[in-house]
């Protein structure tokens, strides 16, 4: 098997991994863990572990000092407000909304690019903006009858906010990966991200009555600090690095797939005809927005 094959793979299962993870972190929080108190679990343990593995590939470690606020701006953007803003939103939506929410994701960095990289804005973008919005304001402002989560509208506009600075993020961070190895790039942009996290959330986690636990909260939390934060973000990256950011980035219009599936056989969540269509455009809006060709 050779390495683009692995890649591949190894980006596919990345996204079946965070797929799954919409399901799994509903199932502890908000009622067993608070959402900021996850992300603490989520990013000290993963900055531990992503600074560990110099431990059996010792490698450069220091960054430019004209770098660091570039790299600050990405922990912002990529981890602390991404994160704070999706397990927030996650909590209080659903996890199918979610997903479909988070295809928006590719839209937001075509339209940030034409903002920050100057490039150009044309029919296709335009046509690809207007129905992207459409689809995610169809999920959000179209109340799913079928749902017990009162709070969902405050949720579906948690996962935009996570979807539009996770778009900051990749087009930022552009530069950085160009120039150092993506997995050192992954090691700062968490350092700084923590920074950012730990003063908001550590209260909350302090305040968790770890007591509630039983067996299956445990294996939850760990299948969503160790799977869906460390080995996807490396699979991820593994795969940045074999077939560039285009390819790497289109695998992540498998996610709602294996996310629907799964939390609607293990959540008990209804795929409806508004889903569908939310859905619909959404997926039409990301491909006219990637379309070389001029309609």
């Amino acid at each position: 098997m050779n390495s683009k094959t692995k890649a591949h793979i190894a980006v596919l299962i990345a996204n079946l991994i965070f797929g799954a993870g919409y399901a799994v972190i509903k199932t502890i929080t908000p009622q067993y863990l608070a959402p900021y108190s996850l992300n603490v679990v989520r990013v000290v343990v993963s900055l531990v572990l992503f600074w560990s593995l110099l431990l059996f590939k010792p490698s450069k470690v220091s960054i430019d000092k004209k770098d660091i606020p570039l790299f600050i701006l990405c922990g912002i953007t990529g981890v602390a407000i991404n994160q704070i803003m999706f397990v927030k939103g996650l909590a209080l939506t659903s996890a199918i909304h979610s997903s479909l929410l988070s295809l928006a994701t590719p839209i937001f960095i075509t339209i940030i690019a034409v903002w920050l990289l100057h490039e150009k804005f044309n029919i296709n973008k335009f046509f690809g903006l207007a129905l992207g919005i459409g689809g995610a304001g169809l999920l959000v402002l179209v109340k799913d009858v079928q749902s017990s989560n009162s709070s969902s509208l405050l949720g579906d506009l948690f996962i935009l906010i996570n979807a539009i600075s996770y778009a900051f993020y990749m087009v930022l961070v552009k530069p950085l990966m160009e120039k150092y190895n993506a997995l050192h790039v992954l090691r700062w942009v968490f350092t700084f991200g923590t920074i950012f996290i730990l003063p908001v959330a550590l209260p909350d986690f302090i305040a968790t009555d770890w007591s509630l636990f039983g067996t299956s909260e445990w294996l939850a939390l760990a299948f969503v600090v160790l799977f869906v934060t460390f080995l996807s973000y490396l699979f991820t990256v593994y795969g940045l690095s074999e077939l560039g950011p285009s390819v790497t980035g289109a695998y992540i219009y498998t996610q709602p797939v294996f996310a629907t599936i799964i939390a609607m056989v293990f959540a008990g969540e209804h795929f409806t005809i508004i889903k569908g269509a939310a859905a619909l455009l959404i997926f039409s809006g990301v491909y006219l927005v990637n379309r070389k060709k001029t309609i």
